[in-house]
C-alpha cells in the first residue's frame, strides 16, 4: 500500500509570488525509511506540511494537485484525523513539548483519543521504554537537554501507534555525538517496533547525509521545489555528485566518486582504511 501519494502537487504560500513546491509526484510505500534532502529553503518541509495536511488546512496559499495519505485525501480530511495514523517530529522539540513532565506530554495524545486509562498507562511506559527514557518520566520537558527533548517528542508521537512518522531536520538542534545517538535511536525504534508486530514508515528531512547513509532504503532530492533525483541512496548520490547539486555528500564519498572509475573500484568503502586497502589492492600507489 501506499502511505504516501502525491500527485502533481504544487503550493504556493499566501503573499510569495513564487511557488514553493513544483509539480510534486511522490509514492512511498508501506514500510520504507526515505530520506528527503536538498539544499535549504528548497521544499523539502513543505512537502512534510503538506503530508500531515498542515497544507492546505493550517498554511494559507494556492495548493493544486492531490495528495493521499494513508489512503486519506488531505484535502477532504481534518489534521486531527491525519495525526491519529501520522505524527510528525519538528526541528525544535520545544514546540511539542507542553505540559509539566515528560509522562504528561507522551500521554497527552491517547488521553485525547478517549482512551480508557490502562491503555493510556500502557502505551506510556511502552513509548518511554521504546526511546530509552523511562528514568525522565516525571522530569520537566524544560530541565531535560535537547537530545532528551527529541526523545521526548518521539515518545509522543509513538504513544499514538501512528503507520507514519516524519522528521523534520532532527538534529538541526544536536551537537555531533548527540545527532549520531538521536539516528540510531530511531533506526533501532523502528527495528523494535518490527519485532513487535508493527511496521512504520520513516520520512527524514535531514542535511547530515552521513548519519543516515546505512540505514535508509531510498533518497530523494529535492531542489527548487522540484524533485530532482529519486532512488538507491548510493545511485542518487553518485548523480548528485556528476550533476554538482549541493547536498551534503560525504567526504569519503567524494572521494569514491571522484576516483572510482580511473581506479576501477565496484563498491563504496565503508571507511578510509577500507579505501586505501581498495588501492592497494588495484595496485593505485604503484601506478599513479
Amino acid at each position: 500500500m501506499n502511505v504516501v501519494d502525491l500527485r502533481s502537487v504544487s503550493f504556493r504560500y499566501a503573499g510569495s509570488e513564487r511557488n514553493v513546491l513544483s509539480d510534486i509526484n511522490l509514492k512511498i510505500e508501506e514500510g520504507e525509511s526515505v530520506l528527503i534532502t536538498g539544499p535549504s529553503g528548497c521544499g523539502k518541509s513543505t512537502i512534510a506540511r503538506v503530508i500531515m495536511g498542515l497544507i492546505p488546512h493550517s498554511y494559507p496559499g494556492d495548493f493544486s494537485g492531490e495528495a493521499y495519505v494513508l489512503g486519506m485525501n488531505i484535502l477532504e480530511n481534518p489534521v486531527s484525523r491525519i495525526a491519529t495514523n501520522c505524527g510528525i517530529v519538528f526541528q525544535n522539540p520545544e514546540n511539542q513539548l507542553f505540559t509539566f513532565s515528560v509522562e504528561d506530554d507522551v500521554a497527552f495524545g491517547p488521553e485525547n483519543l478517549a482512551l480508557p486509562p490502562y491503555e493510556i498507562c500502557r502505551r506510556v511506559d511502552e513509548s518511554l521504554r521504546l526511546v530509552g527514557i523511562e528514568h525522565l518520566r516525571h522530569a520537566s520537558p524544560n530541565s531535560i537537554s535537547g537530545g532528551e527533548q527529541q526523545k521526548a517528542a518521539i515518545a509522543s508521537i509513538i504513544s499514538m501507534h501512528p503507520s507514519l512518522i516524519i522528521f523534520d531536520e532532527p538534529t538541526s538542534m544536536l551537537d555531533p555525538s548527540s545527532s549520531a545517538s538521536l539516528i540510531q535511536s530511531i533506526f533501532r525504534l523502528k527495528e523494535s517496533l518490527r519485532e513487535m508486530g508493527k511496521e512504520i514508515t520513516l520520512i527524514i528531512i535531514e542535511h547530515r547525509i552521513n548519519l543516515l547513509i546505512n540505514h535508509i532504503s531510498r533518497m530523494i532530492v529535492v531542489s527548487d521545489g522540484k524533485i530532482v533525483l529519486d532512488g538507491d541512496p548510493m545511485t542518487v548520490l553518485n548523480e548528485s555528485f556528476e550533476r554538482r547539486i549541493p547536498i551534503n555528500i560525504p567526504p569519503l564519498l567524494r572521494i569514491y566518486f571522484r576516483i572510482k572509475d580511473r581506479c576501477g573500484l565496484e563498491k563504496p568503502p565503508r571507511s578510509l582504511q577500507e579505501l586505501l586497502s581498495y588501492l592497494r589492492e588495484d595496485g593505485w600507489g604503484r601506478n599513479g
